[in-house]
């Protein structure tokens, strides 16, 4: 069984880059910085559901200090001149017993390469090996790229909730 904290795999992108998927470590924050500062207002408005172009050192905190229980957390990694870079990231956190929360962000220059997808796939194999139940995501309605990721790995909308958000569940 995969270890949350230990978690590497190689996959291929749709053009056919490598990237390594792997667990987000503590010494990764500055990359994770020039990742969010390589991601364009729009895809950061997408993931965070507000206009955000920096985070406080309590947001930092928090999306650096992963425990692999309640909060995981996956990077995607491709070379860039000769150096590994941080493209993409997905984690989910436990919400309740059983649930957790899910959510990506993927670099402007790598959306559509199968990223998001990617880091969708490993952190469901995450999921069920802890014995998770269900995944829950939140998506804006006009983000019809992470809808159809979400859709293609089987998440069907819930009812209720915030009308401007489209709450989507997926049973483990």
């Amino acid at each position: 069984m995969p270890v949350p904290e230990n978690y590497a795999v190689s996959e291929c992108l749709r053009d056919g880059r490598r990237v390594k998927i792997r667990s987000l470590r503590p010494d990764d924050e500055d990359d994770m910085l020039a990742a969010i500062s390589r991601t364009g207002s729009q895809s950061l408005q997408r993931r965070f559901f507000v206009s955000k172009r920096s985070f406080s050192e309590k947001e930092v905190a928090f999306f650096m200090n992963i425990d692999f229980a309640k909060h995981v957390a996956l990077v995607a990694l491709a070379d860039e001149d000769g150096r590994e870079v941080i493209i993409g990231g997905g984690r989910y956190v436990v919400a309740a017993s059983g649930v957790a929360e899910i959510a990506f962000v993927v670099i402007d220059d790598y959306q559509g390469q199968g990223v998001a997808t990617l880091l969708m796939h490993h952190l469901i194999i995450l999921a069920r090996t802890t014995g998770l139940k269900q995944i829950v995501a939140e998506v804006l309605p006009e983000n019809a790229a992470m809808r159809k990721i979400f859709s293609k790995f089987g998440f069907h909308k819930r009812g209720g909730g915030d009308p401007q958000i489209i709450c989507l569940v997926l049973p483990l």
